[in-house]
Protein backbone atom coordinates (compact mmCIF):
# COMPACT_ATOMS: atom_id res chain seq x y z
CA UNK A 1 0.00 0.00 0.00
CA UNK A 2 2.85 2.33 0.77
CA UNK A 3 4.22 1.54 -2.86
CA UNK A 4 1.31 2.24 -4.23
CA UNK A 5 0.79 5.59 -2.49
CA UNK A 6 4.00 6.48 -3.28
CA UNK A 7 3.48 6.22 -6.77
CA UNK A 8 0.75 7.67 -6.61
CA UNK A 9 2.42 10.79 -5.30
CA UNK A 10 5.25 10.57 -7.87
CA UNK A 11 3.01 10.52 -10.39
CA UNK A 12 0.90 13.59 -9.54
CA UNK A 13 3.76 15.54 -9.25
CA UNK A 14 5.72 14.23 -12.47
CA UNK A 15 1.96 14.69 -13.70
CA UNK A 16 1.78 18.81 -11.88
CA UNK A 17 5.49 19.26 -13.06
CA UNK A 18 4.61 17.97 -16.96
CA UNK A 19 1.21 20.48 -16.91
CA UNK A 20 4.00 23.69 -15.70
CA UNK A 21 6.10 22.91 -17.96
CA UNK A 22 3.74 22.69 -20.97
CA UNK A 23 2.42 26.12 -20.04
CA UNK A 24 5.27 27.48 -19.89
CA UNK A 25 6.50 26.08 -23.13
CA UNK A 26 3.76 27.62 -24.80
CA UNK A 27 5.02 31.09 -23.68
CA UNK A 28 8.59 30.71 -24.01
CA UNK A 29 9.74 27.01 -24.74
CA UNK A 30 13.18 25.84 -25.78
CA UNK A 31 14.69 23.26 -27.39
CA UNK A 32 16.36 20.23 -26.17
CA UNK A 33 18.65 16.54 -26.26
CA UNK A 34 16.30 15.44 -24.27
CA UNK A 35 12.80 16.59 -25.60
CA UNK A 36 11.41 12.90 -26.18
CA UNK A 37 13.36 11.23 -23.41
CA UNK A 38 9.91 10.07 -21.71
CA UNK A 39 7.69 10.35 -24.81
CA UNK A 40 9.62 8.50 -27.64
CA UNK A 41 12.55 6.59 -26.34
CA UNK A 42 12.91 5.03 -28.97
CA UNK A 43 12.86 7.67 -31.69
CA UNK A 44 16.38 7.35 -32.47
CA UNK A 45 16.78 3.75 -32.89
CA UNK A 46 13.93 3.91 -34.94
CA UNK A 47 14.95 6.75 -37.07
CA UNK A 48 18.63 5.39 -37.82
CA UNK A 49 17.33 2.19 -38.79
CA UNK A 50 15.45 3.69 -41.72
CA UNK A 51 18.08 6.22 -42.15
CA UNK A 52 20.57 3.03 -42.70
CA UNK A 53 18.88 1.10 -44.80
CA UNK A 54 18.05 4.12 -47.52
CA UNK A 55 21.43 4.81 -47.54
CA UNK A 56 22.62 1.03 -47.99
CA UNK A 57 20.13 1.26 -50.76
CA UNK A 58 21.38 4.26 -52.62
CA UNK A 59 24.58 5.82 -51.06
CA UNK A 60 23.67 9.35 -52.85
CA UNK A 61 20.11 9.22 -50.51
CA UNK A 62 22.57 10.26 -47.24
CA UNK A 63 23.41 13.91 -49.14
CA UNK A 64 19.59 14.34 -50.01
CA UNK A 65 18.43 13.91 -46.89
CA UNK A 66 21.38 16.49 -45.22
CA UNK A 67 19.81 18.81 -48.08
CA UNK A 68 16.57 18.71 -46.77
CA UNK A 69 16.83 20.00 -43.52
CA UNK A 70 19.24 22.48 -44.87
CA UNK A 71 16.65 23.37 -47.78
CA UNK A 72 14.26 23.43 -44.50
CA UNK A 73 16.10 25.44 -41.96
CA UNK A 74 16.99 28.18 -44.46
CA UNK A 75 13.22 28.88 -45.58
CA UNK A 76 10.83 30.85 -42.24
CA UNK A 77 13.39 28.35 -40.08
CA UNK A 78 13.66 24.66 -39.19
CA UNK A 79 10.05 24.09 -39.18
CA UNK A 80 9.17 20.93 -41.76
CA UNK A 81 7.77 23.31 -44.41
CA UNK A 82 9.42 21.90 -47.06
CA UNK A 83 7.38 18.94 -47.06
CA UNK A 84 4.46 20.19 -47.43
CA UNK A 85 2.79 19.33 -51.07
CA UNK A 86 0.87 21.92 -53.02
CA UNK A 87 -2.99 22.12 -52.30
CA UNK A 88 -5.80 24.87 -53.37
CA UNK A 89 -4.23 26.55 -50.24
CA UNK A 90 -0.54 25.90 -50.09
CA UNK A 91 1.86 26.97 -52.68
CA UNK A 92 4.50 24.60 -51.50
CA UNK A 93 8.45 24.70 -51.71
CA UNK A 94 9.29 21.70 -53.50
CA UNK A 95 8.44 23.16 -56.75
CA UNK A 96 10.75 26.23 -55.79
CA UNK A 97 13.77 26.74 -57.92
CA UNK A 98 16.17 25.38 -55.47
CA UNK A 99 14.19 22.04 -55.09
CA UNK A 100 12.33 21.46 -58.10
CA UNK A 101 13.68 18.13 -59.51
CA UNK A 102 16.45 18.35 -57.27
CA UNK A 103 14.96 17.77 -53.42
CA UNK A 104 14.82 14.65 -52.98
CA UNK A 105 14.35 12.13 -50.18
CA UNK A 106 10.49 12.64 -49.53
CA UNK A 107 9.35 9.48 -49.81
CA UNK A 108 12.12 8.39 -47.00
CA UNK A 109 10.85 10.92 -44.56
CA UNK A 110 7.59 9.53 -45.46
CA UNK A 111 8.74 5.78 -43.96
CA UNK A 112 10.60 7.03 -40.89
CA UNK A 113 7.24 9.54 -39.90
CA UNK A 114 5.61 6.12 -40.45
CA UNK A 115 7.87 3.89 -38.46
CA UNK A 116 8.02 6.73 -35.71
CA UNK A 117 3.83 7.37 -35.72
CA UNK A 118 4.17 3.46 -34.80
CA UNK A 119 5.95 3.72 -31.53
CA UNK A 120 4.80 6.86 -30.32
CA UNK A 121 1.60 8.13 -32.56
CA UNK A 122 1.30 11.87 -32.35
CA UNK A 123 4.27 12.80 -30.50
CA UNK A 124 7.27 13.72 -32.97
CA UNK A 125 7.43 16.63 -35.14
CA UNK A 126 8.57 16.19 -38.72
CA UNK A 127 10.54 18.98 -38.19
CA UNK A 128 12.63 17.13 -35.69
CA UNK A 129 12.40 13.80 -37.63
CA UNK A 130 14.37 16.21 -40.36
CA UNK A 131 17.26 17.16 -37.88
CA UNK A 132 17.55 14.00 -36.53
CA UNK A 133 17.79 12.18 -39.98
CA UNK A 134 20.36 14.86 -40.92
CA UNK A 135 22.60 13.74 -38.30
CA UNK A 136 22.75 10.03 -38.61
CA UNK A 137 23.43 10.59 -42.19
CA UNK A 138 26.47 12.11 -41.49
CA UNK A 139 27.26 9.83 -39.02
CA UNK A 140 26.23 6.82 -41.26
CA UNK A 141 28.79 8.00 -43.69
CA UNK A 142 31.56 8.58 -41.64
CA UNK A 143 31.21 12.08 -40.65
CA UNK A 144 31.07 13.52 -36.83
CA UNK A 145 27.50 12.44 -34.22
CA UNK A 146 25.96 14.96 -32.37
CA UNK A 147 22.98 15.32 -29.81
CA UNK A 148 20.32 16.76 -31.87
CA UNK A 149 18.05 19.56 -29.71
CA UNK A 150 14.74 19.01 -30.52
CA UNK A 151 11.30 20.46 -29.60
CA UNK A 152 10.49 21.68 -32.64
CA UNK A 153 6.89 21.90 -34.00
CA UNK A 154 5.71 21.66 -37.74
CA UNK A 155 4.41 24.58 -39.82
CA UNK A 156 0.98 24.68 -40.68
CA UNK A 157 1.85 26.27 -43.99
CA UNK A 158 5.15 26.94 -46.65
CA UNK A 159 6.06 29.61 -48.90
CA UNK A 160 7.64 28.80 -52.21
CA UNK A 161 8.70 32.46 -53.02
CA UNK A 162 10.42 32.42 -49.67
CA UNK A 163 12.58 29.35 -50.62
CA UNK A 164 13.02 31.27 -53.70
CA UNK A 165 14.79 33.81 -52.67
CA UNK A 166 15.89 32.13 -48.67
CA UNK A 167 18.02 29.11 -50.49
CA UNK A 168 21.67 30.44 -51.73
CA UNK A 169 22.13 29.90 -55.98
CA UNK A 170 25.04 27.55 -56.96
CA UNK A 171 26.13 31.01 -58.69
CA UNK A 172 26.20 33.20 -55.81
CA UNK A 173 28.97 35.46 -55.03
CA UNK A 174 30.94 35.21 -51.53
CA UNK A 175 29.41 38.49 -50.36
CA UNK A 176 25.82 36.84 -51.19
CA UNK A 177 26.66 34.01 -49.14
CA UNK A 178 27.97 35.60 -46.20
CA UNK A 179 25.41 38.12 -46.48
CA UNK A 180 22.71 35.07 -46.43
CA UNK A 181 24.50 33.58 -43.92
CA UNK A 182 24.60 36.01 -41.64
CA UNK A 183 20.75 37.51 -41.67
CA UNK A 184 19.97 33.67 -40.60
CA UNK A 185 22.62 33.99 -37.05
CA UNK A 186 25.14 32.10 -39.19
CA UNK A 187 28.63 33.52 -39.40
CA UNK A 188 31.48 33.08 -42.21
CA UNK A 189 32.68 30.10 -40.85
CA UNK A 190 29.39 28.58 -40.23
CA UNK A 191 28.95 29.15 -43.92
CA UNK A 192 32.30 27.58 -44.82
CA UNK A 193 31.83 24.19 -42.29
CA UNK A 194 27.85 24.09 -43.44
CA UNK A 195 29.57 24.05 -47.08
CA UNK A 196 31.50 21.00 -46.10
CA UNK A 197 28.65 19.13 -46.24
CA UNK A 198 29.08 18.72 -50.04
CA UNK A 199 31.68 16.73 -49.53
CA UNK A 200 29.00 13.86 -49.82
CA UNK A 201 25.80 14.03 -52.87
CA UNK A 202 25.97 14.82 -56.53
CA UNK A 203 25.05 17.84 -58.35
CA UNK A 204 23.27 18.10 -61.60
CA UNK A 205 24.57 19.60 -64.93
CA UNK A 206 22.48 23.01 -64.76
CA UNK A 207 24.01 23.98 -61.43
CA UNK A 208 27.58 23.54 -63.00
CA UNK A 209 27.69 24.61 -66.52
CA UNK A 210 28.48 28.19 -66.20
CA UNK A 211 31.52 27.47 -63.48
CA UNK A 212 33.26 24.80 -65.85
CA UNK A 213 32.66 26.68 -68.92
CA UNK A 214 33.10 30.11 -68.20
CA UNK A 215 34.47 30.66 -65.02
CA UNK A 216 38.54 31.10 -65.11
CA UNK A 217 39.34 30.17 -61.01
CA UNK A 218 38.93 26.26 -61.89
CA UNK A 219 41.62 23.53 -62.80
CA UNK A 220 41.62 23.31 -66.59
CA UNK A 221 41.91 19.31 -66.56
CA UNK A 222 39.26 18.99 -63.77
CA UNK A 223 36.90 21.09 -65.97
CA UNK A 224 37.23 19.44 -69.31
CA UNK A 225 36.81 16.22 -67.64
CA UNK A 226 33.07 17.79 -66.18
CA UNK A 227 32.42 18.89 -69.28
CA UNK A 228 32.66 15.96 -70.59
CA UNK A 229 29.48 14.84 -69.07
CA UNK A 230 28.33 18.06 -69.18
CA UNK A 231 27.49 19.56 -72.71
CA UNK A 232 27.76 23.36 -73.32
CA UNK A 233 24.66 23.85 -74.83
CA UNK A 234 21.33 24.55 -72.85
CA UNK A 235 19.33 21.55 -72.54
CA UNK A 236 21.30 19.34 -73.53
CA UNK A 237 22.41 17.01 -70.60
CA UNK A 238 20.74 19.47 -68.17
CA UNK A 239 20.12 16.43 -65.79
CA UNK A 240 23.64 14.42 -65.64
CA UNK A 241 25.20 14.05 -62.53
CA UNK A 242 28.86 15.01 -60.94
CA UNK A 243 30.22 14.57 -57.68
CA UNK A 244 30.62 17.57 -55.58
CA UNK A 245 33.64 15.55 -54.04
CA UNK A 246 35.71 14.37 -56.97
CA UNK A 247 37.83 12.37 -54.32
CA UNK A 248 35.67 10.72 -52.08
CA UNK A 249 32.32 11.15 -53.04
CA UNK A 250 30.04 9.03 -50.40
CA UNK A 251 32.18 9.44 -48.02
CA UNK A 252 31.90 12.64 -45.04
CA UNK A 253 35.47 13.57 -44.56
CA UNK A 254 37.52 16.81 -45.65
CA UNK A 255 38.39 16.26 -48.96
CA UNK A 256 35.24 18.63 -50.52
CA UNK A 257 38.02 21.11 -48.14
CA UNK A 258 41.07 19.83 -50.32
CA UNK A 259 39.51 19.81 -53.86
CA UNK A 260 38.81 23.57 -52.95
CA UNK A 261 42.39 24.75 -52.28
CA UNK A 262 43.00 22.82 -55.84
CA UNK A 263 40.81 24.64 -57.42
CA UNK A 264 38.04 21.80 -58.21
CA UNK A 265 35.40 22.80 -56.47
CA UNK A 266 32.54 21.66 -58.54
CA UNK A 267 29.86 24.71 -57.89
CA UNK A 268 30.67 28.24 -58.44
CA UNK A 269 29.54 29.20 -55.02
CA UNK A 270 31.85 26.47 -53.57
CA UNK A 271 34.92 27.59 -55.44
CA UNK A 272 34.01 31.32 -54.18
CA UNK A 273 35.42 29.97 -50.70
CA UNK A 274 38.60 29.95 -52.21
CA UNK A 275 38.78 32.39 -53.83
CA UNK A 276 41.21 34.88 -52.65
CA UNK A 277 38.99 35.97 -50.32
CA UNK A 278 38.06 36.33 -46.91
CA UNK A 279 36.73 32.57 -46.00
CA UNK A 280 40.02 31.27 -47.83
CA UNK A 281 41.77 30.89 -44.28
CA UNK A 282 39.13 28.61 -43.14
CA UNK A 283 38.95 26.48 -45.96
CA UNK A 284 42.82 26.31 -46.21
CA UNK A 285 42.50 25.16 -42.35
CA UNK A 286 39.87 22.65 -42.85
CA UNK A 287 41.80 21.20 -46.00
CA UNK A 288 44.61 19.96 -43.26
CA UNK A 289 42.70 19.54 -39.94
CA UNK A 290 39.62 17.23 -40.43
CA UNK A 291 38.94 17.29 -36.91
CA UNK A 292 38.98 21.24 -36.90
CA UNK A 293 36.14 20.74 -40.01
CA UNK A 294 34.39 18.36 -37.60
CA UNK A 295 34.16 20.46 -34.61
CA UNK A 296 33.01 23.30 -36.32
CA UNK A 297 30.09 21.73 -38.90
CA UNK A 298 28.83 19.95 -35.13
CA UNK A 299 28.61 23.44 -34.01
CA UNK A 300 26.74 25.38 -37.16
CA UNK A 301 24.24 22.26 -37.43
CA UNK A 302 23.02 22.83 -34.05
CA UNK A 303 23.13 26.67 -34.67
CA UNK A 304 21.56 26.07 -38.16
CA UNK A 305 18.94 23.71 -36.09
CA UNK A 306 18.10 26.76 -34.10
CA UNK A 307 16.85 28.83 -36.32
CA UNK A 308 13.19 30.19 -35.44
CA UNK A 309 11.79 26.89 -34.75
CA UNK A 310 7.77 26.63 -33.87
CA UNK A 311 7.70 26.08 -30.35
CA UNK A 312 5.01 25.43 -27.91
CA UNK A 313 1.84 26.11 -28.75
CA UNK A 314 2.52 27.23 -32.29
CA UNK A 315 2.64 24.74 -34.81
CA UNK A 316 1.35 21.17 -34.92
CA UNK A 317 2.66 17.66 -34.73
CA UNK A 318 1.44 16.09 -38.65
CA UNK A 319 0.14 13.18 -38.83
CA UNK A 320 1.66 12.83 -42.38
CA UNK A 321 4.45 15.19 -43.24
CA UNK A 322 3.32 16.03 -46.69
CA UNK A 323 -0.15 17.49 -45.51
CA UNK A 324 -1.73 19.66 -42.57
CA UNK A 325 -3.40 17.91 -39.88
CA UNK A 326 -6.43 19.98 -40.74
CA UNK A 327 -6.29 19.16 -44.18
CA UNK A 328 -5.45 15.36 -43.70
Amino acid sequence: MASFCSSMSSNFIIGFSLLVLVLMGSANASLSKDYYYSSCPKLFETVKCTVESAIAKETRMGASLLRLFFHDCFVNGCDGSILLDDTSSITGEKNARPNQNSARGFEVIDQIKLAVEQVCPGVVSCADILAVTARDSVEILGGPSWDVKLGRRDARTASQSAANNGIPAPTSSLNQLISRYNALGLSAKDLVALSGGHTIGQAKCTTFRGHIYNDTNIDTSFARTRQSGCPKPSGSGDNNLAPLDLATPTSFDNHYFKNLVDIKGLLHSDQELFNGGSTDSIVHEYSINPNAFFSDFVDAMIKMGDISPLTGSNGEIRKNCRIVNSSS
